[in-house]
Protein backbone atom coordinates (compact mmCIF):
# COMPACT_ATOMS: atom_id res chain seq x y z
CA UNK A 1 0.00 0.00 0.00
CA UNK A 2 1.07 3.62 -1.26
CA UNK A 3 2.09 6.74 1.14
CA UNK A 4 -0.37 9.28 1.39
CA UNK A 5 -2.73 7.31 -0.35
CA UNK A 6 -5.97 9.14 1.47
CA UNK A 7 -5.22 12.16 -0.14
CA UNK A 8 -3.05 11.43 -3.50
CA UNK A 9 -6.09 10.29 -5.13
CA UNK A 10 -8.04 12.98 -5.64
CA UNK A 11 -6.43 16.08 -7.62
CA UNK A 12 -8.19 19.05 -7.35
CA UNK A 13 -8.28 21.70 -11.18
CA UNK A 14 -7.41 25.23 -10.56
CA UNK A 15 -10.23 27.42 -12.21
CA UNK A 16 -9.28 29.51 -15.53
CA UNK A 17 -9.25 32.45 -15.69
CA UNK A 18 -10.79 34.84 -18.77
CA UNK A 19 -13.01 33.92 -21.35
CA UNK A 20 -12.47 30.42 -21.41
CA UNK A 21 -10.24 30.50 -25.00
CA UNK A 22 -7.14 28.33 -22.49
CA UNK A 23 -10.11 25.78 -21.42
CA UNK A 24 -10.60 25.52 -25.33
CA UNK A 25 -7.06 24.93 -26.32
CA UNK A 26 -6.68 22.57 -23.51
CA UNK A 27 -9.37 20.28 -25.00
CA UNK A 28 -8.23 20.98 -28.63
CA UNK A 29 -4.93 19.86 -27.72
CA UNK A 30 -6.38 16.68 -26.28
CA UNK A 31 -8.73 15.61 -28.76
CA UNK A 32 -5.51 15.66 -31.25
CA UNK A 33 -3.56 13.82 -29.03
CA UNK A 34 -5.97 10.98 -28.48
CA UNK A 35 -6.57 11.06 -32.59
CA UNK A 36 -3.25 10.88 -33.49
CA UNK A 37 -3.03 8.02 -30.77
CA UNK A 38 -5.60 5.89 -32.01
CA UNK A 39 -3.27 5.03 -35.55
CA UNK A 40 -0.42 3.16 -34.48
CA UNK A 41 3.22 4.76 -35.76
CA UNK A 42 5.16 3.04 -38.20
CA UNK A 43 7.79 2.24 -35.40
CA UNK A 44 4.49 0.38 -33.25
CA UNK A 45 3.98 -1.33 -36.10
CA UNK A 46 6.93 -2.87 -36.77
CA UNK A 47 7.47 -3.64 -32.92
CA UNK A 48 3.95 -5.94 -33.41
CA UNK A 49 5.31 -7.92 -36.38
CA UNK A 50 8.83 -8.56 -34.84
CA UNK A 51 6.48 -10.08 -31.68
CA UNK A 52 4.39 -11.95 -33.90
CA UNK A 53 7.53 -13.21 -35.98
CA UNK A 54 8.98 -14.36 -32.76
CA UNK A 55 6.21 -15.47 -31.11
CA UNK A 56 5.82 -18.22 -34.38
CA UNK A 57 9.24 -19.12 -34.51
CA UNK A 58 9.48 -19.81 -30.77
CA UNK A 59 6.59 -22.03 -31.74
CA UNK A 60 8.14 -23.79 -34.34
CA UNK A 61 11.15 -24.63 -32.37
CA UNK A 62 9.23 -26.22 -29.80
CA UNK A 63 6.67 -27.84 -32.23
CA UNK A 64 9.96 -29.31 -33.95
CA UNK A 65 11.86 -30.30 -30.63
CA UNK A 66 9.02 -31.61 -29.40
CA UNK A 67 7.77 -33.84 -31.96
CA UNK A 68 10.43 -34.83 -34.43
CA UNK A 69 11.67 -38.01 -36.62
CA UNK A 70 15.06 -38.19 -37.40
CA UNK A 71 16.42 -40.85 -40.28
CA UNK A 72 19.29 -42.52 -39.94
CA UNK A 73 21.04 -44.85 -42.65
CA UNK A 74 21.93 -48.39 -40.74
CA UNK A 75 23.64 -49.98 -44.36
CA UNK A 76 23.29 -48.19 -47.30
CA UNK A 77 23.66 -50.32 -50.74
CA UNK A 78 26.73 -49.48 -52.04
CA UNK A 79 28.51 -50.49 -48.60
CA UNK A 80 29.66 -53.30 -48.11
CA UNK A 81 30.41 -54.50 -44.66
CA UNK A 82 31.48 -57.27 -42.97
CA UNK A 83 29.87 -56.40 -39.55
CA UNK A 84 27.53 -53.59 -38.25
CA UNK A 85 25.51 -54.26 -35.08
CA UNK A 86 23.84 -51.96 -33.01
CA UNK A 87 23.11 -52.70 -29.27
CA UNK A 88 19.99 -52.14 -27.66
CA UNK A 89 18.00 -52.48 -24.60
CA UNK A 90 15.47 -55.56 -24.33
CA UNK A 91 12.09 -54.78 -24.08
CA UNK A 92 10.60 -56.30 -20.66
CA UNK A 93 8.25 -58.65 -22.20
CA UNK A 94 10.62 -60.19 -24.50
CA UNK A 95 13.55 -60.74 -21.70
CA UNK A 96 11.19 -62.16 -19.68
CA UNK A 97 9.96 -64.50 -21.79
CA UNK A 98 13.14 -65.69 -23.37
CA UNK A 99 14.35 -66.11 -19.63
CA UNK A 100 13.18 -69.58 -19.62
CA UNK A 101 15.03 -71.01 -22.42
CA UNK A 102 19.06 -71.61 -21.49
CA UNK A 103 21.64 -71.15 -23.94
CA UNK A 104 19.40 -69.00 -26.38
CA UNK A 105 19.37 -65.61 -23.48
CA UNK A 106 20.83 -62.18 -25.60
CA UNK A 107 23.84 -61.22 -24.03
CA UNK A 108 21.76 -58.11 -25.13
CA UNK A 109 19.06 -57.34 -28.02
CA UNK A 110 19.95 -55.56 -30.48
CA UNK A 111 20.52 -55.78 -34.53
CA UNK A 112 23.15 -56.52 -36.93
CA UNK A 113 23.78 -56.51 -40.69
CA UNK A 114 26.42 -58.60 -42.99
CA UNK A 115 27.57 -58.64 -46.40
CA UNK A 116 30.28 -61.29 -45.61
CA UNK A 117 27.75 -64.31 -44.33
CA UNK A 118 26.04 -65.78 -47.80
CA UNK A 119 27.75 -65.51 -50.82
CA UNK A 120 26.17 -64.06 -54.05
CA UNK A 121 26.66 -67.15 -55.96
CA UNK A 122 24.30 -68.43 -52.72
CA UNK A 123 21.85 -65.58 -53.21
CA UNK A 124 21.63 -66.04 -57.03
CA UNK A 125 21.00 -69.52 -57.20
CA UNK A 126 18.18 -68.85 -54.20
CA UNK A 127 16.55 -66.06 -56.45
CA UNK A 128 16.68 -68.85 -58.99
CA UNK A 129 14.50 -70.82 -56.83
CA UNK A 130 12.02 -67.62 -55.92
CA UNK A 131 11.76 -66.88 -59.28
CA UNK A 132 11.02 -70.29 -60.08
CA UNK A 133 8.31 -70.56 -57.47
CA UNK A 134 6.67 -67.21 -58.35
CA UNK A 135 6.73 -68.48 -62.08
CA UNK A 136 3.56 -70.60 -60.77
CA UNK A 137 1.64 -68.13 -58.82
CA UNK A 138 1.31 -64.98 -57.52
CA UNK A 139 -0.42 -62.03 -55.58
CA UNK A 140 -2.94 -60.38 -57.16
CA UNK A 141 -1.29 -57.26 -55.11
CA UNK A 142 1.75 -56.45 -54.64
CA UNK A 143 3.20 -59.28 -52.28
CA UNK A 144 3.66 -63.01 -53.00
CA UNK A 145 5.31 -65.26 -50.37
CA UNK A 146 6.58 -68.69 -50.97
CA UNK A 147 7.02 -71.05 -47.84
CA UNK A 148 9.02 -73.84 -48.98
CA UNK A 149 8.14 -75.68 -45.79
CA UNK A 150 4.48 -75.69 -45.59
CA UNK A 151 4.12 -75.38 -49.55
CA UNK A 152 2.25 -72.29 -48.94
CA UNK A 153 2.18 -69.70 -52.34
CA UNK A 154 0.44 -66.91 -53.28
CA UNK A 155 -2.05 -67.41 -56.10
CA UNK A 156 -4.74 -64.21 -56.77
CA UNK A 157 -6.18 -63.24 -53.54
CA UNK A 158 -5.78 -66.82 -52.33
CA UNK A 159 -3.16 -69.46 -51.34
CA UNK A 160 -2.10 -72.86 -53.21
CA UNK A 161 0.09 -75.72 -52.12
CA UNK A 162 3.15 -75.31 -54.29
CA UNK A 163 3.70 -78.92 -54.27
CA UNK A 164 0.45 -80.03 -55.38
CA UNK A 165 1.31 -78.36 -58.57
CA UNK A 166 2.94 -80.71 -61.36
CA UNK A 167 5.27 -78.10 -62.36
CA UNK A 168 7.40 -77.63 -59.10
CA UNK A 169 8.67 -81.24 -59.08
CA UNK A 170 10.38 -79.95 -62.83
CA UNK A 171 11.48 -76.44 -61.22
CA UNK A 172 12.63 -77.27 -57.85
CA UNK A 173 16.45 -78.77 -58.49
CA UNK A 174 18.74 -80.72 -55.25
CA UNK A 175 20.78 -77.94 -56.00
CA UNK A 176 18.27 -75.21 -54.98
CA UNK A 177 16.63 -77.14 -51.26
CA UNK A 178 20.88 -78.05 -50.76
CA UNK A 179 21.95 -74.25 -50.77
CA UNK A 180 18.62 -73.58 -49.11
CA UNK A 181 19.39 -75.63 -45.95
CA UNK A 182 23.27 -74.55 -45.97
CA UNK A 183 22.26 -70.88 -45.99
CA UNK A 184 19.88 -71.70 -43.54
CA UNK A 185 23.05 -72.64 -41.29
CA UNK A 186 25.23 -69.86 -41.65
CA UNK A 187 22.46 -67.45 -41.19
CA UNK A 188 22.06 -69.31 -37.67
CA UNK A 189 25.76 -69.49 -36.39
CA UNK A 190 25.63 -65.87 -37.47
CA UNK A 191 22.88 -64.84 -34.92
CA UNK A 192 24.03 -67.05 -32.24
CA UNK A 193 27.65 -65.65 -32.69
CA UNK A 194 26.23 -62.21 -32.64
CA UNK A 195 23.98 -62.52 -29.72
CA UNK A 196 25.99 -64.83 -28.19
CA UNK A 197 24.04 -68.09 -28.24
CA UNK A 198 24.53 -71.62 -28.24
CA UNK A 199 23.86 -72.10 -32.00
CA UNK A 200 21.79 -75.81 -30.90
CA UNK A 201 19.46 -73.25 -29.10
CA UNK A 202 17.83 -71.62 -32.12
CA UNK A 203 15.14 -73.74 -34.17
CA UNK A 204 14.36 -73.15 -37.40
CA UNK A 205 10.38 -71.95 -37.27
CA UNK A 206 6.95 -71.11 -39.22
CA UNK A 207 7.17 -68.24 -41.06
CA UNK A 208 10.05 -68.91 -43.04
CA UNK A 209 9.30 -67.81 -46.66
CA UNK A 210 10.19 -66.12 -50.04
CA UNK A 211 9.15 -62.36 -50.74
CA UNK A 212 8.46 -60.76 -53.97
CA UNK A 213 7.23 -57.53 -53.81
CA UNK A 214 5.95 -54.78 -56.57
CA UNK A 215 4.35 -51.31 -56.54
CA UNK A 216 0.71 -53.59 -57.53
CA UNK A 217 -1.99 -51.98 -55.56
CA UNK A 218 -2.95 -53.91 -52.25
CA UNK A 219 -6.15 -56.22 -52.93
CA UNK A 220 -6.26 -57.85 -49.63
CA UNK A 221 -4.94 -56.98 -45.98
CA UNK A 222 -1.85 -59.91 -46.67
CA UNK A 223 -0.65 -57.03 -49.04
CA UNK A 224 -0.34 -54.14 -46.78
CA UNK A 225 3.14 -54.86 -45.74
CA UNK A 226 4.38 -51.29 -45.04
CA UNK A 227 2.30 -51.20 -41.85
CA UNK A 228 4.76 -50.82 -38.26
CA UNK A 229 4.51 -54.30 -36.34
CA UNK A 230 6.91 -56.12 -34.33
CA UNK A 231 7.44 -59.70 -34.59
CA UNK A 232 7.19 -61.16 -31.32
CA UNK A 233 3.46 -59.73 -31.15
CA UNK A 234 3.14 -60.83 -34.55
CA UNK A 235 4.22 -64.30 -34.37
CA UNK A 236 4.38 -65.52 -30.65
CA UNK A 237 7.06 -68.37 -31.63
CA UNK A 238 10.01 -66.04 -33.04
CA UNK A 239 13.02 -65.44 -30.93
CA UNK A 240 15.24 -64.11 -33.46
CA UNK A 241 14.31 -62.50 -37.22
CA UNK A 242 16.67 -62.54 -40.45
CA UNK A 243 16.38 -61.38 -44.04
CA UNK A 244 18.32 -62.60 -46.66
CA UNK A 245 18.19 -59.67 -49.43
CA UNK A 246 18.40 -61.39 -53.23
CA UNK A 247 17.96 -58.19 -55.22
CA UNK A 248 19.77 -54.10 -54.84
CA UNK A 249 18.10 -50.90 -54.00
CA UNK A 250 18.61 -48.89 -56.08
CA UNK A 251 19.07 -51.35 -58.94
CA UNK A 252 16.45 -54.06 -59.16
CA UNK A 253 14.32 -51.83 -57.38
CA UNK A 254 12.60 -48.34 -55.55
CA UNK A 255 10.78 -47.83 -52.51
CA UNK A 256 11.52 -50.69 -50.40
CA UNK A 257 14.04 -50.17 -47.63
CA UNK A 258 13.80 -51.82 -44.58
CA UNK A 259 13.10 -49.53 -41.52
CA UNK A 260 13.09 -49.88 -38.01
CA UNK A 261 11.38 -47.20 -35.66
CA UNK A 262 13.45 -45.97 -32.68
CA UNK A 263 10.93 -44.68 -30.18
CA UNK A 264 12.98 -41.76 -28.05
CA UNK A 265 10.75 -40.76 -25.39
CA UNK A 266 6.68 -39.69 -26.07
CA UNK A 267 6.56 -37.81 -29.30
CA UNK A 268 10.64 -38.09 -31.12
CA UNK A 269 11.21 -41.33 -33.09
CA UNK A 270 14.22 -42.57 -35.39
CA UNK A 271 13.72 -43.70 -38.53
CA UNK A 272 16.77 -46.68 -39.26
CA UNK A 273 17.15 -47.50 -42.80
CA UNK A 274 18.96 -50.68 -44.53
CA UNK A 275 19.18 -50.81 -47.70
CA UNK A 276 18.68 -54.05 -49.43
CA UNK A 277 21.54 -55.59 -51.27
CA UNK A 278 22.25 -58.85 -52.79
CA UNK A 279 23.69 -61.64 -50.25
CA UNK A 280 22.78 -59.09 -47.52
CA UNK A 281 21.90 -60.46 -44.09
CA UNK A 282 20.48 -58.60 -41.59
CA UNK A 283 19.69 -60.18 -37.86
CA UNK A 284 17.12 -58.78 -35.10
CA UNK A 285 16.10 -59.48 -31.81
CA UNK A 286 12.00 -60.08 -32.39
CA UNK A 287 10.98 -58.20 -29.63
CA UNK A 288 9.39 -54.15 -29.00
CA UNK A 289 13.02 -53.28 -29.27
CA UNK A 290 12.94 -54.06 -33.26
CA UNK A 291 9.91 -52.75 -34.01
CA UNK A 292 9.95 -51.90 -37.87
CA UNK A 293 8.14 -52.08 -41.32
CA UNK A 294 9.00 -52.18 -45.13
CA UNK A 295 8.64 -48.87 -47.21
CA UNK A 296 6.46 -49.62 -50.36
CA UNK A 297 7.87 -50.04 -53.24
CA UNK A 298 7.96 -48.24 -56.12
CA UNK A 299 9.60 -49.97 -58.97
CA UNK A 300 10.72 -53.16 -59.61
CA UNK A 301 10.58 -56.17 -57.82
CA UNK A 302 12.42 -56.89 -54.26
CA UNK A 303 13.31 -60.54 -53.47
CA UNK A 304 13.87 -61.47 -49.88
CA UNK A 305 13.91 -64.36 -47.81
CA UNK A 306 13.00 -63.76 -43.96
CA UNK A 307 14.33 -66.43 -41.75
CA UNK A 308 12.83 -67.08 -38.33
CA UNK A 309 13.96 -68.89 -35.12
CA UNK A 310 12.93 -69.73 -32.06
CA UNK A 311 14.36 -70.82 -28.75
CA UNK A 312 11.36 -72.66 -28.01
CA UNK A 313 11.63 -76.46 -29.62
CA UNK A 314 7.89 -77.15 -29.58
CA UNK A 315 7.65 -74.45 -32.70
CA UNK A 316 10.71 -75.28 -34.58
CA UNK A 317 9.75 -76.69 -37.80
CA UNK A 318 12.10 -79.01 -40.24
CA UNK A 319 13.68 -78.45 -43.03
CA UNK A 320 11.69 -78.29 -46.18
CA UNK A 321 11.19 -80.65 -48.50
CA UNK A 322 10.12 -80.74 -52.28
CA UNK A 323 6.97 -82.71 -52.30
CA UNK A 324 4.41 -83.25 -49.79
CA UNK A 325 2.84 -87.01 -49.32
CA UNK A 326 -0.17 -87.87 -51.50
CA UNK A 327 -2.13 -87.92 -47.63
CA UNK A 328 -0.88 -85.09 -46.13
CA UNK A 329 -3.81 -82.51 -45.58
CA UNK A 330 -3.43 -80.13 -48.50
CA UNK A 331 -4.75 -76.80 -46.17
CA UNK A 332 -2.23 -73.88 -46.57
CA UNK A 333 -1.02 -71.40 -44.40
CA UNK A 334 -3.52 -68.68 -43.61
CA UNK A 335 -1.40 -66.15 -41.78
CA UNK A 336 0.29 -63.79 -44.06
CA UNK A 337 3.66 -63.61 -42.95
CA UNK A 338 3.73 -59.20 -41.66
CA UNK A 339 7.11 -58.72 -42.25
CA UNK A 340 8.16 -59.54 -46.05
Amino acid sequence: MSDGSGGGSVRQRKKSSGDGTGTRARKSKATGSTASGSTPSAAQQHQMWARIVLMVGIAAIVYFTTFRTREKKFATQREVLELRTQPLDCSRPYLEEISKFAGCIPNRCGRFVSDKIVSPAEAGILLDLARAGFALGQSAGGASILDLHSGALSKGTQFVNVYRLPEAKQLFTSQHINVYRHVKAKVQQAVAENFRLSADALHLTHPTFFSRLTNATAKTIHDEYWHEHVDKETYNSFHYTTLLYLTDYGKDFTGGRFVFIDNEGKHNRTHVYIEPKRARVSGFTSGAENMHHVEQVTGGVRYAITISFTCDREYAMADPKFALDDDEDDQNAEERPAEP
